[in-house]
């Protein structure tokens, strides 16, 4: 069975998408109508994370493109159930090049939430938190939110999220590189256990999940590095 199928090209970049999330597109919408909502209605839902992961496929852009600007290609961007990954042909080990290309993403979604903040004031929606997470709620200001969501998200130090990799940057610009990255996977991997035992015990079945798939990625750059030095 073939894992990714591709649905675009940016700039040179293809962009693929796993079949699980494809999947999980066609289990939500079943979920949905399940729980009484109209097709109409289930489309709606559907339509709102379809435009949420286009939000991550733009921060995964910001990456590839600010990547480029130093030289370094962009094999592909995949998007998964749990986020997108542009896979970069190498990470670069000067520390400055690393903290722009990690930034690069959540200051993608922060421009996007800025731009929706605007369009939003101009129509006279309101823009609270509170009221942009309830069921009627409007579109621009829930996109908005999350959008500022993903960046607060990503800014987490574990790896493989932005905040690790801007540690790594961080610490790597004091230390040697290979120390930098084994503290900056311990941090990530101690963050991943904290998450994940606060999901098992407040019901947040995903976020162990995540947790682990940190977890693994935190442990296999450290391995990465090793094998590369």
């Amino acid at each position: 069975m073939k894992k990714t199928i591709r649905f675009g090209s940016v700039s040179g970049i293809d962009l693929f998408v796993h079949w699980t999330f494809l999947g999980m597109m066609a289990g939500i919408f079943g979920f949905y109508v399940y729980q009484g909502l109209t097709v109409i209605a289930a489309l709606a839902g559907v339509g709102l994370i379809l435009s949420v992961f286009a939000c991550v496929v733009l921060h995964e852009l910001g990456h590839a493109f600010m990547a480029r600007e130093f030289g370094i290609p962009t094999i592909d961007i995949v998007m998964y159930p749990i986020g997108g990954m542009a896979r970069l042909a190498r990470m670069p080990r000067e520390p400055k090049q690393e903290f722009l290309i990690a930034i690069a993403g959540p200051a993608v979604n922060l421009a996007i939430a800025a731009v929706l903040y605007v369009l939003g004031t101009a129509l006279g929606t309101t823009l609270s938190a509170a009221s942009s997470f309830q069921p009627q709620a409007n579109i621009i200001s829930m996109l908005m939110w999350i959008n500022l969501s993903l960046v607060a998200f990503n800014m987490i130090p574990a790896f493989p999220m932005d905040g690790g990799r801007v540690l790594r940057a961080a610490l790597a610009s004091q230390m040697d590189y290979r120390l930098a990255t084994h503290i900056a996977s311990l941090v990530g991997q101690g963050l991943a256990l904290v998450f994940g035992v606060y999901g098992l015990f407040n019901g947040l079945w995903t976020l162990p999940l995540i947790s682990a798939f940190v977890f693994m990625a935190a442990r296999q750059e450290v391995q990465h590095v090793m094998e590369k030095t």
